[in-house]
């Protein structure tokens, strides 16, 4: 069976990367005969700066993108709708706050040496855009853990240090220097980039075709 590494890079406040993703195990599960998949997430921020309280969405993305209130309230349902359609919990959508993605970005990377990566991604997505929780906030990210059954009192410790922060640096200055400056991004065996939330069938095509070069 053919081998496909995909390494995804994204951040936990990016709605676009949670139906990116969704989309991908669509893909995933088409092509499952022919192929064996491998994923791997790197970290991302889309606020890098951000600090102290949250502020509420729309009026946030309205001022970074120069746009109404009604533009972006629109732009969101929209994702709204593609997302129950894909399953995936947006209920709270609009009601989020912006927040620093930081430490949730390093409890990732721990939930991957315990083999649990994709697993604490998308309880990080259920609890940010599912039930607007602030997943800067600890008692939030202990929740996740707890959840996927890891270890609450190590998370605690990790929360409480600076593990992992140069590893979630390192993994976003190499995406950075590498030229990803939106996400979600693909890069399928380390080699071909797919940019966005593509489509199910366009990603199985893609997937085909890099299938059917040479290494």
């Amino acid at each position: 069976m053919q081998k496909i590494h995909i390494d995804i890079v994204s951040d936990i406040a990016c709605p676009w990367c949670a139906i990116g993703y969704a989309r991908l195990e669509q893909a995933i599960k088409q092509l499952a005969p022919e192929y064996e998949f491998g994923v791997q997430w790197h970290a991302f921020e889309l606020n890098p700066d951000h600090s102290g309280e949250g502020e509420p969405i729309l009026p946030a993305l309205a001022r970074k993108y120069g746009r109404s209130e009604e533009e972006m309230r629109a732009t969101q349902n929209q994702m709204m709708s593609i997302a129950k359609d894909l399953g995936v919990n947006f209920e709270k959508l609009q009601e989020r706050l912006t927040t620093n993605t930081f430490d949730a970005h390093r409890l990732v990377k721990w939930a991957g040496e315990q083999g649990l990566q994709t697993e604490m991604k998308l309880a990080l997505f259920e609890a940010y855009f599912g039930r607007a929780e602030d997943v800067s906030d600890p008692s939030v990210l202990l929740s996740c853990v707890e959840n996927l059954g890891l270890d609450r009192s190590r998370a605690e410790q990790i929360l409480k240090s600076d593990e992992y922060a140069d590893v979630v640096r390192a993994d976003e200055a190499t995406y950075q220097q590498a030229g990803v400056s939106a996400v979600p991004a693909f890069i399928v065996n380390g080699k071909y980039l797919i940019s966005g939330a593509q489509e199910p069938d366009t990603l199985v095509q893609a997937f085909e075709e890099i299938g059917g070069k040479p290494e």
